[in-house]
C-alpha cells in the first residue's frame, strides 16, 4: 500500500484568514478540497471527542487540506440554500471562491432519517414505511415494509436537489471539478443515542411502525441499498450524458464495518451510537475514499 498522509481539516473562518494568523497557506498543500455535509464530516457524538469523522481519519497519497462546511443533521436539500449555506456557496462559486481539486459531499443520510420519521398517519406518498395495517401482521421480506409511493417521492426529491447542486458547481470556477459523494455503511437500528437529546434515529421510526425486531436489520439494509442504488444511478445518468461531469461515488456500504449488536445502547462493533462510527470504523471507510480520490489527484 502506498504511503498516505493524514488530511488537514480546517473551517471556513481559517480558510479566509480570520484572526491574527493571516491567510491560510494553501500553497503548502499539494491538493485543496472543499467539503459539505452532515455529521459524518463533522460531529457524531457528545462530547465530540467520543469519536471523530471521515475527514479527520482520511489519509491520502498527496498532502491535502479540506475546508469543511459540514454540521450534524444537515440535509442534502439545504446544501444549496442561499440563505443558510452562504459559506459553502461562496467558497464554491462566490467572490472568495477558488478552483478546488475536489468537492467532497456527505449527504442523503439525514434526508433518509427525516423521511423515515414521518408519522404513520401521513398518506403513503409522504412516508417511507408501510403501516402494520397495510403490510399485515407477522414477518415479511424487507421490501414489503417500504411505502413505494413514499419512496418515489423521496427518489424524485433527491434527484432534484442533486441536479441543483451540480448546476451550482457548473456556474463558477469549479465547473467539472471532481465531486465525490458516498453511500452509507450498513446500520443496525437500536436505541443508542449520541447524547444531549440527539438520536436514536432509525429506532424510533421502527418502533412507531411496529417493525418486528427480527426484521429491522433487513429493513435498514433495504433502505441503505436503495440509497446506494439511487446515488449510483444519478451519477451514472449524468456521466452518460456528459462524460466530463466529474462525478464519483465511494461505495462505503461495502466497507468491512462491524455491525453493532441488536438492542445495544452504546458503543458496539464499529459504532459509537446508532448511526455514527468509531474512529476505527471511519478509518475502514476512508480506505475506500482514498481508492477513489488518490487516482483523481495523481
Amino acid at each position: 500500500m502506498p504511503r498516505r498522509e493524514k488530511v488537514t481539516m480546517i473551517d471556513v473562518r481559517s480558510a479566509l484568514g480570520a484572526g491574527e494568523l493571516g491567510p491560510f497557506p494553501f500553497e503548502q498543500y499539494a491538493r485543496c478540497c472543499l467539503a459539505q455535509g452532515d455529521s459524518w464530516f463533522s460531529i457524531g457524538a457528545v462530547p465530540p471527542h467520543f469519536t471523530t469523522n471521515l475527514l479527520l481519519e482520511m489519509r491520502l497519497a498527496r498532502r491535502t487540506v479540506v475546508v469543511q462546511c459540514a454540521r450534524p443533521g444537515k440535509l442534502l436539500r439545504l446544501f444549496t440554500d442561499t440563505t443558510r449555506e452562504q459559506d459553502f456557496l461562496r467558497m464554491m462559486q462566490g467572490p472568495v471562491s477558488r478552483r478546488w481539486d475536489a468537492i467532497l459531499i456527505s449527504g442523503v443520510g439525514n434526508d433518509l432519517v427525516a423521511a423515515l420519521g414521518s408519522s404513520p398517519g401521513e398518506p403513503p406518498e409522504r412516508r417511507l414505511l408501510r403501516t402494520p395495517a397495510e403490510r399485515g401482521t407477522g414477518h415479511h421480506p424487507a421490501a414489503d415494509y417500504v411505502s413505494e409511493p413514499g419512496w418515489a417521492t423521496f427518489d424524485a426529491h433527491i434527484r432534484h436537489v442533486f441536479a441543483r447542486l451540480v448546476e451550482l458547481r457548473e456556474r463558477g470556477p469549479n465547473r467539472q471539478v471532481p465531486l465525490v459523494m458516498h453511500d452509507y455503511a450498513r446500520v443496525m437500528p437500536r436505541p443508542a443515542p449520541a447524547g444531549l437529546g440527539a438520536g436514536p434515529w432509525l429506532h424510533p421510526a421502527f418502533e412507531d411502525y411496529a417493525v418486528p425486531h427480527d426484521d429491522r436489520l433487513a429493513v435498514s439494509d433495504e433502505f441503505t441499498a436503495r440509497v446506494a442504488k439511487l446515488l449510483k444511478s444519478m451519477i451514472d445518468e449524468r456521466m452518460a450524458a456528459d462524460p466530463a461531469a466529474g462525478l464519483y461515488l465511494v461505495n462505503t456500504r461495502s466497507a468491512d464495518v462491524e455491525l453493532a449488536a441488536a438492542g445495544s445502547t452504546g458503543r458496539s462493533g464499529d459504532w459509537i451510537n446508532e448511526i455514527h462510527l468509531t474512529p476505527q470504523g471511519y478509518r475502514k471507510c476512508t480506505v475506500l475514499w482514498a481508492d477513489v480520490i488518490d487516482p483523481l489527484f495523481a
